[in-house]
Order: C-alpha cells, then sequence, then structure tokens
C-alpha cells in the first residue's frame, strides 16, 4: 500500500517537475522570437527611411541609385530567419554608414530641414536597433542557460530544445569601410 502511494506521489512530482520546466523552456524561446521580431521591425522602419533619404540626396549626389539598388536587393535575400536578419541587418548598416560620411560632402545637404529630420529618425532607429540586439543577446543567452542546466537539460532533449547562436554582426562590419565614392 505505501509503495503505491509512493509511486503515484513520485509520478505526480516528476509530472509537475516535467510540466513546469517544459513551460519554461517555452516561454524562453517565445522571448527569442520575440526579440527577433522586434529587430525585424527596426529594420523594417530603416529599411523605409533609407529611401526617402535617398531621395532627398538625389539632387545632390550621383550614388544615389547605387544605394536604393543595394537596398532593394537586400530586401529581395532568401535564407533562415536569423541568419537573413543578420544579413539585412549588415548590409543596411553599410548603407546607412555610406549616406552619413557622403553627406558631409554636400554642405546644402547638411542644412536641409528635411534631411536633417530623416537623419535623426535614422540615429533613433539606429539606438532602438542596437537595444534590441542587445535585449535578442540577452534572452538567447537566457535560453541556452535554461537548457543547459539540470534538471532542464534532460527535458529539453527530450522535447528537442536546441542551443540558439547569438546574433553577430558580420566580419566586415568591424572595420570602417566606404561603399560608395
Amino acid at each position: 500500500m505505501w509503495i503505491s502511494i509512493s509511486i503515484v506521489v513520485a509520478v505526480v512530482i516528476l509530472s509537475v517537475v516535467l510540466w513546469i520546466v517544459y513551460n519554461q523552456l517555452v516561454a524562453a524561446r517565445e522571448s527569442i522570437d520575440e526579440a527577433l521580431s522586434g529587430i525585424d521591425i527596426m529594420l523594417k522602419k530603416r529599411f523605409d527611411l533609407i529611401p526617402r533619404l535617398v531621395e532627398i540626396v538625389k539632387g545632390y549626389s550621383d550614388y544615389e541609385s547605387e544605394v536604393f539598388q543595394r537596398v532593394t536587393e537586400l530586401r529581395q535575400e532568401q535564407g533562415d530567419d536569423m541568419i537573413k536578419t543578420e544579413k539585412e541587418d549588415a548590409g543596411l548598416n553599410l548603407v546607412s554608414r555610406s549616406i552619413r560620411v557622403n553627406y558631409e560632402n554636400y554642405p546644402e545637404l547638411k542644412s536641409d530641414k528635411q534631411f536633417l529630420e530623416l537623419m535623426k529618425e535614422l540615429s533613433e532607429v539606429e539606438d532602438e536597433l542596437a537595444m534590441s540586439r542587445r535585449y535578442l543577446n540577452g534572452t538567447i543567452r537566457d535560453y541556452n542557460t535554461k537548457i543547459d542546466v539540470f534538471p532542464n537539460v534532460i527535458v529539453a532533449k527530450m522535447f528537442g530544445f536546441r542551443e540558439r547562436s547569438f546574433y553577430e554582426i558580420e566580419s566586415f562590419e568591424r572595420e570602417p569601410q566606404k561603399i560608395f565614392e
């Protein structure tokens, strides 16, 4: 009798632990997806902003068609969600940096109110994007930690939770580069 009750209690406790751990792992995984979605939103804002800047710059320089073409190409690239987002982000970083560097050559452009307002918006989007990247990497760190600690590691392996890689910039972004001359 006592053995039967002990077995039932052990099964109930084990089931509750399994249920709690599984739900924590799902919540952590969803936090990563939410953070990645936040980055996509910021990239979309930046993608919408850059062509508006390019339109303003049109009268001041000749490289704007190349910039617009590169932005369009970046939006059409296919691939794994995380990898695609990282590549798109890297490309748009370079386009954004190029606009900032090249507008220094045009004093009339630097005094254009609409251009200055868009540059301010771009700067704010870049700041939000940097915060979103840090948040994403924090959620990935938390998730990876949860799936590697005991007893979570057992549950994670049972249900196929896999470690996620951190959001990283491309190697060419680590050095200042001038794309358009």
